[in-house]
């Protein structure tokens, strides 16, 4: 069980930007990919990013490639989504999750943490 804590988000103007921290604990290996997902209302949960923990190869999907950027700390087992050039359909609980190969789909994970609410205003 690898437990994840969520944190950074908030109340952001459109074109603004947002930093989400995600804080790992409880196992978290060198071969574990860390991901993040969003949901929005009424919305199934969507991939945003992965980040493979051991290479540092990342992954995006096509709706937030070159305005999100994914990162990692080893040293301190936290992943980061940098976002910027927020758009108002970027609104959503924005949640971590890590996987042992996990993909694009949410059931390649096998933790989330509690997630964070991104809104983007209008």
């Amino acid at each position: 069980q690898v437990q994840l804590v969520e944190s950074g988000g908030g109340l952001v103007q459109t074109g603004g930007s947002l930093r989400l921290s995600c804080a790992a604990s409880g196992g978290v290996s060198s071969t574990s990919t860390l991901g993040w997902f969003r949901q929005a209302p009424g919305k199934a949960r969507e991939f945003a990013a992965r980040i493979r923990w051991s290479s540092g190869t990342t992954y995006y999907a096509d709706s937030v490639k070159g305005r999100f950027t994914i990162s990692r700390d080893t040293a301190k087992n936290t992943v980061y989504l940098q976002m910027n050039s927020l758009k108002p359909e970027d609104t959503a609980v924005y949640y971590c999750a890590a996987g042992f190969y996990g993909g694009s789909s949410p059931s390649t994970y096998h933790d989330w943490g509690q997630g964070t609410q991104v809104t983007v205003s209008s």
